[in-house]
């Protein structure tokens, strides 16, 4: 499919197999013209590396090197604008405009742009520890809350064990279920989670070394903020990598590794199934926290 003249990126495929996905693709033209109007903006051809929001790299009549990014309405990204406003550039990327009724925003754009995840793992977790403490603001409204979420993944685990076929023994879920049952109602401080923070998601800039892009926003204790880098597998996929990061980064930022264990758990079950298929990388990793 193309879109403005540019061949939609590979990994946005998925959208054309549901009704919504459709809808939102053959109204994009039009939000995009408007994008461009209001911003006065020079699109380039979309980073190919998008899966849920269609990314340009884009040039402001002044010069200024920008990003413009259309998010495929989705309730992880309503309040994404909300959280870079917080963040306010400190160890994220600038928000720099948004238009909420479009789902657009014009973000500063990271270079050179590498990923965090091109670099040494122990050097990845140097920068992922100086990062988080700077992201962990106070929360509140208008974000979901981890209590929230949890609340849903009780709901929403056991169905989808069933819809992909039971992919792994019930002690597992039933150990995420438990988890569940106890920790949103004891969590310590609240603050803003990014809670999709892996490798791909820091990018390296020239305003600071590493900034944080695409965050899922949720207000919940800094504990569960360990989920997505214990289980990033780009920084090595087995029992021992996945111990090893639990470990250091609880010890380094002083937090309580239990904890940390468990939302790791049941975070990495709950985002382990794609449909009716379960993700491998996604069950062996909350099979290994299991038994941390």
């Amino acid at each position: 499919m193309v879109v403005c003249g540019f061949e939609l990126p590979s990994r946005l495929k998925w959208l054309e197999a549901s009704p919504e996905g459709r809808d939102w693709l053959r109204q994009l033209p039009c939000i995009i013209d408007a994008c461009l109007q209001r911003w006065a903006l020079r699109l380039d051809r979309p980073y190919r590396q998008s899966n849920v929001s269609l990314v340009f790299p884009a040039t402001r009549t002044d010069g200024l090197s920008v990003v413009l990014k259309f998010q495929f309405p989705h309730s992880e990204c309503t309040h994404e604008a909300e959280a870079l406003r917080r963040w306010s550039g400190n160890g994220a990327v600038q928000l720099l405009d948004s238009d909420s009724a479009l789902n657009a925003l014009v973000l500063e754009r990271c270079e050179p742009g590498e990923h965090l995840s091109r670099v040494k793992p122990d050097i990845a977790l140097e920068v992922l520890t100086e990062l988080l403490p700077r992201l962990w603001v106070d929360g509140g409204e208008p974000f979901v809350t981890l209590r929230e979420k949890a609340a849903s993944w009780t709901e929403d685990l056991p169905a989808s064990w069933e819809r992909a076929g039971r992919p792994f023994e019930v002690g597992l879920l039933d150990a995420a279920l438990s988890a569940l049952a106890v920790l949103p109602d004891s969590q310590g401080r609240q603050v803003l989670v990014h809670q999709d923070l892996h490798g791909d998601n820091v990018l390296r800039a020239a305003r600071e070394p590493w900034l944080a892009i695409d965050p899922k926003p949720l207000v919940g204790e800094r504990e569960f903020s360990l989920a997505p880098i214990v289980r990033s597998y780009e920084f090595g996929h087995s029992r021992e990598h996945v111990t090893q990061r639990l470990d250091k980064l609880t010890s380094n930022l002083g937090l309580n590794r239990e904890r940390a264990r468990l939302w790791s758990l049941v975070q990495t079950l709950a985002w382990a199934f794609d449909g009716k298929r379960a993700l491998k990388k996604h069950v062996e990793t909350a099979r290994w926290l299991w038994q941390a």
